[in-house]
């Protein structure tokens, strides 16, 4: 591996970050605040969130089993995805490399800031092939990545490949467990101390019931850590997120609970839409959601929009020709799908 100096961009590496009032004062004792510009009425909410959510941080490292020092959080994933961007690829000389298909953001990402985006098919079982990828690659290639399991297709992908890429490749690997809860293969955050070029994405959006709040998890040493806390914004994630966030974690029990009733919903629903008379094909999936190929994607997505139900249209994602993407909902909205879909004539 590379470096971090030589992965990160010059103007980075050199950048003497913003440091606000909270940063510069970190104390608990004091009991009047006036170094920030705040209002001093509409208590709680007049003062500015802990810039680094170290509370937040400490609460969720006892879940983790990682610690607070190798965690960032984001508005949502998608700001640690930009950030990655922003923090290690010249824009219009570097590049990265992904799979195809997976999740579209990192692409968006790649093209607002500017940097070439390689895509690398998967094969016929949504496997993907680390020599690939690594061919795919040459020295300005800063960042690969990987959604595993991978959205849209759902399922694992092959953990003998990934590690074979982290030990393999100069710069940093992306791994986007978004979904790993519902997964019944290993997490690779204990594997950080292993693989010093390897940065996982997780997000309280999926198992956790929360996209609302907007929260996403960055895990990676201390060092790449460092980097993404330099040039985030400030206060990247308001009070109100981290204290819903310290509640749920507070209450990882129901958590546990909603995933296990997710899992047999997804196997049931898995099993009902394989006996559909419309349906070619249902992929095994390791998510919360499954992608069916079906005799005409675009007719059945449209006749679901008459009946009030929406699923995903991926039917010009790559490898993904007449499919939908399934998301695993209640018994009830489970029932009404399928419902609905043995009153579609083919």
């Amino acid at each position: 591996m590379k470096t971090l100096q030589e992965l990160t961009r010059p103007n980075i590496w050199k950048l003497k970050p913003y440091s606000s009032a909270r940063d510069e004062y970190k104390g608990v004792t004091a009991s009047v605040f006036l170094d920030a510009n705040e209002n001093p009425y509409n208590l709680p909410h007049n003062r500015y969130p802990d810039p680094m959510q170290w509370e937040l941080k400490t609460e969720l490292s006892k879940i983790k089993k990682v610690a607070p020092e190798h965690i960032f959080l984001g508005n949502g994933s998608d700001e640690a995805i930009d950030l990655v961007f922003r923090a290690f690829c010249e824009p219009g000389v570097d590049n990265v490399v992904a799979i195809d298909p997976t999740y579209g953001m990192y692409q968006v990402c790649a093209d607002v800031n500017n940097v070439e985006y390689r895509k690398v098919l998967l094969d016929e079982h949504f496997q993907f092939s680390a020599d690939k990828l690594l061919a795919a690659a040459d020295e300005r290639t800063k960042l690969i990545f990987l959604c595993s399991p991978n959205n849209p297709t759902g399922n694992d992908l092959l953990r003998s490949e990934i590690e074979k890429l982290l030990r393999e490749f100069e710069g940093l690997v992306i791994l986007d467990e978004a979904y790993s809860d519902f997964s019944e293969s290993s997490s690779f955050l204990l594997d950080l101390d292993k693989y010093p070029n390897l940065v996982v994405f997780q997000t309280f959006s999926k198992a956790w019931g929360c996209a609302a709040i907007r929260l996403g998890m960055a895990f990676a040493s201390t060092e790449i850590i460092g980097i993404l806390s330099k040039i985030k914004y400030p206060y990247n994630v308001n009070q109100l997120t981290q204290k819903q966030a310290i509640e749920m974690l507070h209450k990882y029990y129901e958590i546990e609970r909603w995933v296990k009733r997710l899992k047999e919903e997804r196997e049931d629903l898995e099993k009902r839409f394989s006996e559909l008379p419309l349906t070619v094909e249902v992929f095994p999936s390791d998510a919360n959601f499954f992608l069916v190929r079906v005799t005409d994607a675009v007719k059945i997505y449209n006749y679901l929009v008459g009946e009030g139900i929406i699923v995903r249209n991926r039917n010009s994602i790559s490898l993904c020709g007449n499919c939908l993407r399934v998301t695993v909902g209640t018994r009830m909205e489970n029932d009404k799908l399928i419902e609905a879909l043995q009153g579609f004539i083919i």
